[in-house]
């Protein structure tokens, strides 16, 4: 994003965070409700305001497993509810968002309501008389007091002040330097991807850059082939300007085509166009016309035209075979036979406005499958990267979460979910980080390897700083 993080949150954007069964971080295996003490469901956090609003986090802080199936979320207002979907459960220790902004709205005096089926046996509340600073959050999860604390829906309450549990130090060296040379990309530089010898990185003004090694740790523009200066990105047919955010590649790399994230089309900047777009990069013109788009807009709660796609990452079918990844547009264990050609894994794409991860299957053809949503509890997702040495999907937040990265693993359950919270390192001020790449094994020396973040705002005429990260 180009414009300042004061201009881009806006209170009257309508998000869907929880809409999707995904969201839940727990088993899926149904158990009638009579299975556990009533009070163990518990109103664990509530959302009035900002970038995600109107949301109600159910918590299970029992040992058992909870049917919660229609059971009544409702505000101060009894004319107005939310019905839980069919096939809801709560394991023990896993939380559920729920946003209730198509029955009703909370409001800065209001009351978060859970009853029972019945709509009678008040089963949890929470009232309170000002709207949440951004959260009103339980602390500890599912016993504790109410208070303001970060938004973390879908995962554990900011109780410490860091949001989805305990943030740990940075898991490398506190050292970074710049990686580019002075004034090259100018502001804007977003997503990144390392390929080999080789990073991609994607500029939100419509422009992708093919990177080479500088010689001296960092990186410069391709000289060849016409990517001096970047190529210039268009939608299939050769019109608009992709907003692009996000960049990557599969497991057969650039030559396979490389895919770009983005939320909008310049020419028509009011309206979502949340899409990845795949070109082919080998010819030697200043422009690259998009080859396929895939337009997941109509699948995925509505968002503002500036708060859409911001990170993209291919993670091989394989990983997640092994992992024993769960199909949520199926329910089953995920089976990427029945999916056709589609490049040999899910493309993950990460959401500004809510924060929320997407999962999809993107088919040669062009149809897509929605397989997977994970809430991260950060309250944007600039980033996402794959790193198949630790079999982990990066999320990572700009100034807005100030620097934070976040990890998720395949759980237990088959779903993604937080593994880990990092502080950004200690020698790098909080700015603007919109991309972050990781490099491959092989460049791992005494247990350490490097990274890359690129700098939408380009403080002191530099968009690309290295640290190191743990091998």
């Amino acid at each position: 994003m180009s414009l300042p993080r004061a201009r881009r949150r806006r209170r009257d954007l309508p998000l869907a965070l929880s809409a999707v069964p995904a969201l839940l971080l727990g088993a899926l295996t149904a158990a009638p409700a009579h299975a556990a003490p009533l009070d163990d469901i518990r109103v664990n956090e509530v959302v009035t305001t900002g970038s995600v609003e109107d949301s109600i986090e159910l918590y299970n802080k029992g040992t058992a497993t909870v049917d919660v199936s229609g059971w009544i979320l409702k505000d101060d207002n009894n004319g107005s509810r939310y019905t839980i979907p069919s096939g809801t459960t709560l394991a023990p220790g896993a939380f559920r968002a729920f946003d209730v902004h198509a029955r009703f709205g909370l409001g800065s005096s209001d009351k978060a309501r859970l009853y029972l089926a019945d709509g009678s046996t008040l089963v949890d509340s929470h009232s309170w008389t000002s709207h949440s600073a951004p959260s009103w959050s339980r602390c500890p999860d599912g016993t504790g007091a109410f208070r303001a604390a970060a938004v973390t829906l879908g995962t554990a309450n900011s109780c410490d002040g860091t949001g989805g549990g305990t943030e740990a130090a940075w898991p490398g060296g506190s050292t970074v330097a710049t990686a580019d040379a002075a004034n090259v990309f100018g502001g804007d530089l977003s997503g990144l991807h390392q390929d080999g010898d080789v990073l991609w990185a994607a500029q939100n003004s419509g422009r992708l850059w093919r990177l080479v090694r500088d010689g001296s740790g960092g990186w410069t523009p391709d000289t060849s082939a016409g990517w001096t200066s970047g190529k210039t990105v268009r939608f299939p047919g050769g019109s608009g300007a992709p907003d692009a955010e996000g960049v990557t590649v599969t497991g057969a790399g650039a030559a396979a085509g490389v895919y770009v994230a983005s939320e909008r089309n310049g020419d028509a900047s009011g309206t979502s166009r949340l899409s990845v777009l795949r070109y082919d990069v080998s010819g030697a013109g200043s422009s690259l016309t998009a080859v396929r788009e895939w337009n997941l807009t109509a699948s995925l709660p509505a968002t503002g035209s500036n708060l859409g796609f911001e990170g993209i990452a291919w993670v091989p079918d394989t990983a997640l075979t092994a992992a024993g990844f769960k199909d949520a547009a199926t329910g089953a264990p995920y089976d990427p036979a029945g999916y056709g050609a589609h490049g040999g894994g899910v493309f993950f794409v990460g959401v500004e406005g809510t924060g929320a991860v997407h999962g999809y299957v993107l088919q040669d053809g062009g149809a897509f499958t929605r397989v997977a949503t994970v809430a991260t509890g950060l309250e944007g997702v600039m980033e996402l990267q794959w790193e198949p040495q630790a079999s982990r999907l990066w999320a990572v937040c700009d100034n807005t979460c100030g620097g934070r990265h976040r990890t998720l693993k395949v759980d237990a359950t088959g779903a993604f979910a937080v593994s880990a919270t990092y502080a950004r390192p200690a020698g790098m001020p909080d700015y603007n980080n919109e991309g972050f790449a990781l490099a491959g094994a092989a460049e791992c020396v005494a247990g350490g390897k490097p990274v890359y973040w690129s700098d939408d705002s380009n403080t002191g005429g530099h968009a690309l700083r290295r640290g190191t990260v743990s091998c």
